[in-house]
């Protein structure tokens, strides 16, 4: 008798949230340009990500009391229990979305200080794991380090960066910069392991190359905060610059991940790729207030950038939703981590 599919509902599933939740941003920064249409639509995405989110913790609390042991394993699993770090940065996503329509209310500063303070510890959990010895399972096989050295890692390292975009817009500055630059440090770290992992022991398991994309997500952040504190535009272009490159350099990998057909991976598109467009939307913005003739250019291009994430965003949940009909999705891992 084959197992029920809620066994199989694990941690990634709340990455829908962070990229329902990021495009609902990005929709609501493109408002000064397109107007109330774009407002709506980010109303509509922000009511839609609480939705997911909501569904999604009900039905992971139903699968912690049913099946502890999957969980366990989750959170065990070298690869998997990094993506723990969604839930806080999916809700933190949405505090950021309430804080736009709502206003620095106090409930919303109450969640927003547990929240992050639960996505600091997420984030110390993770790369405690690090440190500790090698874990040797019944069988005596040692997992060895390598094979969590994934792109999976931005995940925790970046909801650090993610958490001033609600805590700037609630007034609390101090404990943004300080939780902002634990992802500033950590991030370029990250990205030197997962790349050393790449020379030294392996390539990444096809249904593991979306994961790559999570590396745009980090500069794009980075620039919306450094817009929000006011920053000079010279430091939001230097930000669009890395993450645009960043996007570039891993694109060709998607020929490859095609090959392990859709699977809840691809969703790692999702939040990065709606990173890059609040970015472009805010730079184009500040571009164009310079005054120069020649800067109107990143605002049309931030129309065109929005549109394309919108597209990929929507077939990402027009082909979850075939998954979910056809009993694809919900299914035993395929593929082990390498």
């Amino acid at each position: 008798m084959s197992a029920p599919p809620l066994k199989f509902l694990s941690l990634a599933w709340f990455t829908p949230v962070m990229g329902l939740g990021g495009l609902s941003l990005a929709w609501g920064r493109a408002e000064p340009l397109m107007g109330v249409p774009a407002a709506a639509l980010s109303q509509a995405l922000a009511v839609l990500a609480l939705v997911v989110f909501a569904v999604l913790a009900v039905l992971s609390i139903r699968r912690a009391v049913q099946f502890p042991q999957a969980l366990a394993e989750d959170l065990n699993h070298p690869v998997r229990h990094a993506f723990l770090a969604t839930v806080p940065v999916g809700l933190l996503l949405l505090i950021a979305c309430g804080a736009r329509w709502f206003g620095p209310q106090p409930w919303l500063s109450a969640l927003w200080f547990v929240v992050a303070a639960a996505q600091l510890w997420v984030t110390w959990w993770v790369l405690s794991k690090w440190l500790k010895p090698a874990v040797t399972d019944a069988a005596g096989h040692t997992t060895p380090m390598w094979a969590g050295i994934t792109p999976v890692l931005f995940v925790p390292v970046v909801g650090n960066v993610v958490a001033p975009l609600p805590g700037l817009a609630l007034g609390h500055v101090d404990w943004s910069v300080m939780q902002a630059s634990i992802g500033l440090f950590f991030w370029p770290l990250v990205l030197l392991l997962v790349l050393a992992r790449r020379a030294a022991h392996s390539v990444l398991p096809d249904r593991l190359l979306p994961t790559w994309f999570i590396s745009v997500a980090p500069p794009s952040v980075l620039g919306v905060v450094a817009f929000q504190f006011q920053s000079p535009t010279w430091l939001m272009q230097m930000a669009w610059a890395m993450a645009a490159f960043c996007l570039l350099w891993v694109a060709p990998v998607m020929a490859r991940a095609r090959r392990a057909g859709f699977h809840m991976g691809f969703w790692a598109l999702s939040f990065p790729l709606a990173s890059l467009a609040s970015l472009t939307l805010v730079l184009g913005d500040a571009m164009a207030a310079s005054g120069a003739a020649n800067d109107a250019w990143m605002q049309q291009l931030s129309v065109v950038v929005l549109a394309l994430v919108s597209v990929v965003i929507l077939a990402l949940s027009l082909l979850t939703v075939r998954g979910l009909r056809n009993g694809t999705l919900l299914v035993p891992e395929p593929v082990p981590a390498g």
